[in-house]
């Protein structure tokens, strides 16, 4: 049984967008894993784990 894909869950602490990064995008993003997909800015890390009650309130980042 699988849980599908985990993800990095993470909140800007410049412009407070919600967002997530699925884990196998890692080595796509290299060091940009985790920047804000609006303003560039550190996320800062909230959680990680498979889909959560709340995922709807994470924009995915896709390459």
């Amino acid at each position: 049984m699988s849980w599908g894909p985990c993800f990095f869950y993470y909140e800007c602490p410049s412009c407070g967008k919600k967002f997530k990064y699925a884990t196998d995008m890692i080595p796509v993003f290299g060091p940009d894993f985790g920047n804000c997909p609006k303003c560039e800015t550190a996320g800062s890390f909230l959680k990680e784990g498979a889909r959560t009650p709340d995922d709807m309130d994470f924009e995915e980042v896709s390459d």
